[in-house]
């Protein structure tokens, strides 16, 4: 099998636990290190799937990179090479089909409920999970591109997740480990110190039970990341 392409946008916000399930499943994957000024390959055809992790800045911004991983998404999806994407990932992801990003309501950082949608689309990707816990670090969000499916939604952030085809955008995080909660927490602690609004935590609230907290999240992030790769080449 080709390897899974994992772009990474910011050196604390890697694959996490998604590389540890390709790993249990004996997918090769490759880590493009956007961060390191790695190039943003021209064509999706050398992987079997791409996918593409979260970061601090916005695909608004005038970076150099951008633009050629919106044509790579976007020439991923007319070849029908899965594409998945975290947060930033998702928010590119909107973009090159078409949608808008732009600043979110409120700011959300910490653990909130999403409810899944009540569509064929949502129940494919959900089962029968109607509503879990996830993390959140975003003030950002995206608009539901032409044809897709809404399949998450949060209190403060009715565009939580979409779908189209094999293609997984999320704005949440499923991705999470404790280790990279705990690096967060520390990173992005004059973020949330700066941000005294309800939808953001403390970093003691977003540590509280985080061992069961993250393996309920796992659980999640598997049965997701099981359809995607059913769709991997």
């Amino acid at each position: 099998m080709k390897p899974v392409a994992i772009f990474r946008h910011f050196p604390t916000e890697g694959p996490g636990y998604f590389a540890a399930f390709l790993d249990s499943h004996s997918i090769p994957w490759q880590l493009v290190r956007i961060d390191a000024n790695e190039t943003v390959p021209s064509s999706p055809n050398r992987f079997s799937g791409l996918v593409f992790m979260g970061g601090p800045m916005s695909v608004n911004d005038d970076l150099s990179w951008i633009a050629p991983a919106l044509a790579l998404i976007e020439q991923a999806v007319a070849n029908n090479v899965p594409v998945l994407g975290h947060c930033l990932g998702g928010q590119l992801m909107s973009k090159a089909l078409r949608g808008e990003v732009h600043q979110s309501p409120v700011k959300e950082i910490g653990w909130g409920e999403v409810r899944v949608a009540d569509n064929a689309a949502a129940r494919e990707w959900f089962g029968e999970v109607t509503g879990f816990e996830a993390f959140h670090w975003h003030g950002e969000a995206f608009t539901i591109p032409a044809g897709a499916a809404l399949l998450l939604s949060s209190p403060c952030c009715e565009n939580q997740a979409f779908a189209l085809d094999r293609h997984l955008a999320l704005q949440c995080h499923v991705e999470m480990t404790e280790e990279m909660v705990k690096t967060w927490c520390q990173t992005g602690a004059a973020e949330i110190a700066t941000s005294n609004i309800p939808s953001v935590q403390s970093p003691e609230a977003i540590q509280r039970n985080l061992i069961e907290r993250v393996n309920r999240l796992n659980n999640v992030a598997r049965s997701l990341y099981e359809r995607w790769i059913s769709g991997l080449a």
